[in-house]
């Protein structure tokens, strides 16, 4: 494996081979940026390998992945010295990145960014390749799930032919019978006895890794089966290294060769350097062009509100703000419906970045410019009433008693990593550095030019494993949440 990092400025000597036929690389001074993050598999004579190239939020300040290692020290990864726990680390996490890519390219079936071309097949020939990622193996599984149903049921139809026979050798000489009008009759019959079958075992321990690549990854798999499959603690015990031990106690008993194929492709998935054949004629890769339209993208779906009015995202100045909601207001009172509305956006940036003038200065003109529409809507006359259903339009910012204004929520939103723990669980805490209150009086909190901003970082791990996860409800379970603290 391959591994680069995005806009990442390399060599030109050191990753000439590994970039061979990728497109639109910018030349700056001997140094080499890839503009893509994604998938590649590069056919170079010298090369015959993945290229992954992750998100930049992988680097911090000081330009180190993990705070320990130079990315230019790992784009041999295989050869690169580092902690197994990183290595084990960055092989998993390209499959996140993959599977968020397909969940994005999805759901925005139009979409310029997402560049596709078909994952290679695995080859009857002699020659394998050194498929040593983890997202090749899973792509490898599926695909032979879609492609072999029929020798499943070939298989099923072998495995429960003669079943449940009666032994009848068997069970007049071991049983005794109940005699009635001259018939015997036997209460206890002996059935044929199953033998163990290892087609069976290796078809358990195939789909019970789909199932568990579907729980954890997302990747959906049809499993038409009735299978009893091996799952929680007893799956864990595979994963831990029995997988591998049971895998070899019974390949030789596999002779055709689609079994010896699924043979190849389970245990690949439990060592992950296992050697299977494949087709490397040719180039394949998933990219995506501007992953910060993806990031937006990811934090928009698990936070923001779709079917909003023009004027609020799409502002009328041309500008347009990343997420947009509306929620409970800051103020408590007797009304049932006491919304406001929130703006979020996003800031993909190396870890640690901080945010620029321009982008302060943009997030408090998105303000602004709701508070106008708000305006226009209450005191230009305009038919509305105060009972109207639509959320957007209900809310009145304006307080004709007091002369102040319910204060909007505004926020940024940034990725950040844990670099010691690496953890996928969720954390959304205050950036350590705030922006400053814009305010014409220290003393009044409800006054038009009053702009509150917050800036959290998220954990980068957590939103991408939840949106690629694609599981509805607990989308729905961490906006409220999230919606909550933001609040």
């Amino acid at each position: 494996m391959k591994l680069l990092i995005e806009e990442y400025q390399y060599n030109v000597a050191d990753v000439e081979n590994v970039l061979d036929g990728l497109f639109t690389l910018q030349d700056v001074e001997q140094k080499v940026s890839v503009s893509y993050v994604g998938y590649y598999y590069n056919p170079h004579p010298e090369v015959r390998d993945v290229v992954f190239i992750l998100p930049k939020v992988l680097i911090d300040e000081q330009g180190l992945v993990f705070g320990e290692y130079e990315p230019k020290d790992l784009i041999h990864l295989d050869d690169a010295k580092m902690d197994e726990k990183h290595r084990k680390f960055l092989y998993e996490f390209a499959v996140w990145i993959h599977r968020a890519i397909v969940v994005y390219n999805d759901s925005h079936e139009k979409n310029e960014i997402v560049l596709h071309r078909q994952i290679q097949d695995e080859g009857k020939g002699s020659h394998k390749k050194k498929s040593n990622t983890l997202l090749d193996v899973i792509l490898s599984l599926i695909r032979f799930n879609k492609e072999n149903q029929q020798f499943f049921t070939f298989i099923l139809k072998n495995l429960h032919s003669g079943f449940n026979k009666i032994n009848w050798g068997k069970t007049i000489a071991q049983t005794t019978a109940i005699v009635q009008d001259s018939s015997p009759t036997y209460l206890n019959p002996v059935n044929k006895k199953r033998q163990v079958n290892f087609d069976e075992e290796l078809i358990v321990i195939f789909f019970s890794i789909l199932q568990y690549i579907s729980d954890t990854y997302g990747f959906r798999s049809n499993i038409n089966f009735g299978f009893k499959l091996i799952t929680g603690a007893k799956f864990k015990r595979y994963l831990d290294g029995f997988g591998r031990t049971r895998l070899r106690q019974i390949k030789y008993k596999y002779f055709s060769d689609t079994a010896v194929k699924l043979w190849d492709l389970c245990y690949a998935f439990f060592d992950k350097t296992y050697k299977i054949r494949v087709n490397t004629s040719q180039s394949e890769y998933l990219l995506v062009k501007s992953f910060h339209i993806v990031f937006e993208s990811m934090i928009d779906e698990l936070i923001g509100d779709t079917d909003i009015p023009r004027g609020l995202k799409e502002q009328d100045d041309g500008k347009l703000v990343d997420h947009f909601y509306t929620y409970d207001g800051l103020l408590i009172d007797d009304k049932a419906d006491d919304d406001i509305y929130y703006i979020g956006d996003s800031k993909y940036y190396k870890i640690g970045n901080s945010l620029g003038k321009e982008s302060i200065y943009k997030q408090r003109t998105y303000a602004r410019n709701v508070i106008q529409w708000n305006l226009d809507i209450w005191l230009n006359g305009k038919p509305h009433k105060p009972d109207m259903a639509d959320p957007f339009e209900r809310i009145q910012l304006f307080d004709e008693v007091t002369e102040g204004y319910n204060v909007i929520p505004n926020f940024f939103i940034s990725a950040s990593i844990d670099k010691k723990t690496l953890s996928y669980e969720d954390y959304t805490e205050p950036h350590p550095n705030q922006p400053p209150v814009s305010r014409q009086f220290k003393n009044r909190l409800y006054d038009r030019d009053t702009l509150l901003l917050s800036h959290y970082d998220v954990n980068f791990l957590f939103v991408l494993a939840l949106y690629a996860r694609n599981n509805a409800g607990a989308k729905a379970a961490w906006r409220h949440s999230v919606r909550d603290k933001f609040r």
